[in-house]
């Protein structure tokens, strides 16, 4: 049963009066909602490359189409269902301790603020990695691969300046999305004209060989598979600043649409302009976009793709820094968290200690190189997915009368018909991923996991102390209640 409506709202109003200043922040339109979805999934076809050296030109092609219909479809369907019923800050965490209990959603907040973390650093070096290609390129200037303290120190300055970004509101990371958006598509969308003109002189099968040679079709498509769902992950990002997004109801449906398919069109596009180019794709690996690039249109234009990664960079950065650091604060307000992170900026009204805890753990983070965290980062997000699922299934059962705009189709069987897909093929992967690495990815993974029921326990006992969970009210069919606009913990 429910917990009684006036209690819920009693929790609910006394959060969001602990947390709100009294401001008004500008929110998140259609367009900025969608640019950031964007940058938490994809930010550009960097990255992807590895796939085809993977799975060979043909079964590249064929996981990038694919993909999408087994692992990001199912995933979007999900997150737009819970998004629409509970248009909440927090997002995943606020559905899933609903659905589940006070201990999964911690796991699923703590989880996915642990990979957020992660591969939010990742961005940060890799972009000081571009610059410092850039400079050696243009200038000769090596210092940043020389020395390891100028390259923390250049990354640093960018984790803090996107940081301000952060604090100054979500409007304000939207509309850099959209800037960066533009920078960062614009060289492919010429390097695909001039492939296009290329290919019309010298029509070739860019999609031979299927397979590497003596490999399976089944044992391609697994090799290439976890290189294209780490590309296509991120859909639930949106989810923890639904509160600042205008009119979510509406907003974010057509934002999903949108999004799915200028991701799909962004990554297919690129792959099929690069193997137009005649680049060898045994040496396809992360980086070569701009020889790629060079051999279609010229040293100027790999140049520009070049430059277009320092600005694929600094978008996810941004962007997954503005889903994360919403997780620390909904914890903190939900008393798992020291209680100074829920503190707002009196002028924004930005969660600015959490994004600045983000940013010290960045900083530290920062001083290692950029290693592949693939396998680790797909296996955390992985987990926290089918908790999402599990929880869209539970309270299809569990709250049958909530308010549903949008509802997976096919009642409670289609909804957990859809979990089907991308629970088979993360399985896939990590099955694929074993025989061919052997255990040590799943120790990492396990030991990464692990964290989340330790710090359940630590926080509960020194932190909590006893103090119940807050909860948010929802609305139902037959008896709606409104919705706070804030503090959806």
């Amino acid at each position: 049963m429910v917990q009684d409506v006036s209690e819920v709202q009693m929790h609910s109003d006394q959060v969001v009066q602990a947390v709100t200043p009294q401001v008004v922040k500008p929110k998140l339109g259609l367009w900025s909602v969608v640019m950031v979805i964007y940058f938490c999934v994809a930010g550009g076809a960097y990255g992807l490359e590895g796939v085809v050296s993977a799975s060979a030109p043909g079964m590249a092609i064929l996981l990038v189409i694919v993909t999408p219909f087994i692992w990001s479809i199912p995933t979007v369907l999900m997150v737009t269902e819970l998004s629409t019923a509970m248009p909440v800050a927090g997002g995943y965490y606020a559905w899933v301790k609903r659905a589940l209990g006070p201990f999964w959603g911690f796991v699923e907040a703590w989880t996915s603020w642990l990979y957020g973390i992660v591969i939010t650093s990742s961005f940060a070096v890799l972009f000081v990695d571009y610059l410092s290609s850039l400079l050696g390129q243009l200038f000769n200037f090596t210092l940043l691969d020389t020395s390891r303290v100028a390259h923390w120190l250049v990354a640093i300055g960018m984790t803090a300046f996107f940081a301000y970004i952060n604090v100054r509101g979500a409007k304000t990371v939207g509309d850099s999305t959209k800037l960066f958006a533009a920078l960062v598509l614009a060289p492919f969308v010429v390097m695909a004209v001039l492939a296009l003109v290329k290919y019309l002189q010298h029509p070739n099968a860019v999609y031979l060989p299927v397979t590497p040679t003596g490999t399976s079709p089944l044992a391609a498509f697994g090799l290439g598979l976890f290189v294209v769902m780490y590309n296509y992950l991120g859909w639930d990002g949106i989810s923890t600043v639904l509160d600042e997004i205008d009119n979510p109801l509406k907003t974010l449906p057509k934002a999903m649409v949108f999004s799915v398919l200028l991701v799909i069109v962004a990554y297919l596009v690129p792959l099929l302009s690069g193997l137009v180019s005649g680049f060898d794709w045994t040496k396809w690996e992360a980086g070569k976009w701009p020889d790629i690039a060079a051999l279609i249109g010229g040293r100027w234009l790999g140049v520009w793709v070049a430059i277009g990664g320092l600005f694929s960079a600094a978008g996810l950065f941004t962007a997954v820094l503005l889903s994360s650091s919403r997780l620390p604060f909904v914890l903190a307000a939900d008393h798992y968290l020291p209680p100074a992170i829920t503190r707002l900026h009196p002028r924004y009204g930005t969660p600015y200690v959490a994004i600045i805890v983000c940013s010290v753990l960045l900083a530290v983070l920062e001083t290692g190189t950029f290693d592949s965290l693939l396998v680790t980062t797909v296996i955390l997000y992985g987990v926290a997915l089918l908790l999402e699922f599990a929880a869209l299934v539970a309270l299809r059962v569990k709250e049958p009368r909530m308010r549903r705009p949008f509802r997976v189709p096919g009642g409670t069987v289609g909804a957990a018909l859809i979990a089907v897909p991308p629970a088979a093929i993360l399985i896939l992967a990590a099955v694929s991923t074993y025989q061919s690495d052997g255990t040590a990815f799943l120790w990492t993974s396990l030991g990464a996991l692990a964290t989340g029921p330790v710090a359940y326990l630590i926080t509960r006992t020194f932190v909590k102390k006893g103090r119940p969970d807050v909860h948010v009210p929802i609305e139902y069919d037959d008896a709606p209640v409104t919705l706070p606009t804030t503090g959806g913990v």
